[in-house]
């Protein structure tokens, strides 16, 4: 895993790089203030108690934004178990009402599904969904869906952004199928693959997020409603917590004499980035900063197999209480 990653985020610089000199594949975007017409922007952060989601949180806050922040923490406005179904339902009532209570306007302008886990050993959702998958695909998923309303009602156009990671390029092939949407597929071998349900999870997340900004555009919301992504640079947070010791220290090691390692402060600035674009930029990948973009993985870009993925996690969570 320490080898594959480390190479994974090589290659991406690799590409910036590349294109950089060699091409004008990449573009750059700025960044734009936002609208306080006619209340307070809301801006909805996701895994934001700490590490790149406390520090992005912190910085819309003083671009302006009313920050809410969802993740376990009794300091929290609300507490959601971001692999659960049923929670993110919870919490997304609990949303409305606040806003219906408080003196903003009832809309959400930016929601940014940055919660993501990295589990060395098997857990199950309430729903029976692997929770590595529940939380890092299928939580932002359902999040996005229950808060559409929110943001289509937005009177200045509102942004999702996924935050993602180039652990997505290390996988090659997949087939979507309830077993793989479900996390079961995995779970053939004796040791639980950790990296490689993260890495198909990150892919998932990218896959969705494409497969709305196509649907966006198809149903004429694509002026409206902007969906990007955001890879942010490798940053030492406590997502690799339950990583045996020897092997982050090693992963860390390399990547810092690489010096592909950066603060937690400094890490966001792609989430930042696509937070802040100006209107009209959607289905991008923004990656590492400075308003960089460049492609994700071409099996990430598969429109087929991003419909397949859509369609059949809709009909899994059918039968959840989002379906109802």
């Amino acid at each position: 895993m320490t080898l594959l990653w480390t190479f994974s985020v090589a290659f991406s610089n690799y590409q910036l790089f590349k294109d950089s000199l060699f091409s004008h594949k990449i573009v750059s975007y700025p960044r734009s203030s936002p609208s306080t017409y006619p209340n307070k922007p809301v801006c909805v952060i996701t895994g934001a108690t700490s590490g790149l989601g406390l520090s992005t949180a912190c910085k819309l806050s003083k671009e302006g934004y009313v920050v809410v922040i969802v993740g376990r923490s009794e300091q929290l406005l609300s507490e959601a178990d971001l692999s659960s179904v049923e929670s993110i339902i919870k919490f997304s009532t609990s949303l409305r009402q606040w806003l219906l209570d408080s003196d903003l306007h009832c809309s959400v302008q930016i929601l940014i599904n940055n919660a993501g886990i990295l589990a060395t050993s098997l857990r199950v959702t309430a729903e029976g969904y692997d929770q590595m998958i529940g939380t890092n695909y299928i939580g932002p998923f359902v999040m996005t869906k229950l808060l559409l309303p929110l943001l289509e009602s937005s009177h200045v156009s509102s942004k999702i952004v996924n935050v993602t990671s180039f652990t997505h390029r290390a996988v090659t092939n997949m087939q979507v199928d309830e077993g793989t949407v479900y996390g079961k597929k995995f779970l053939k071998s004796k040791q639980y693959p950790y990296a490689q349900i993260y890495e198909y999870s990150k892919l998932c997340l990218l896959l969705f997020s494409y497969e709305l900004h196509r649907q966006l555009c198809q149903m004429g919301k694509s002026h409206q409603i902007f969906v990007n992504v955001a890879n942010p640079r490798v940053v030492q947070t406590n997502i690799m917590r339950e990583v045996p010791a020897s092997l982050s220290w090693v992963a860390f090691f390399v990547l810092k004499r690489l010096r592909l390692l950066e603060s937690s402060e400094c890490g966001n600035d792609s989430i930042i980035d696509a937070a802040l674009v100006p209107p009209g930029t959607s289905g991008a990948y923004f990656f590492w900063g400075k308003g960089r973009t460049i492609n994700s993985s071409a099996l990430s870009q598969d429109a087929k197999l991003a419909h397949e993925l859509w369609e059949t996690t809709s009909n899994l969570l059918s039968v959840t209480p989002f379906g109802n």
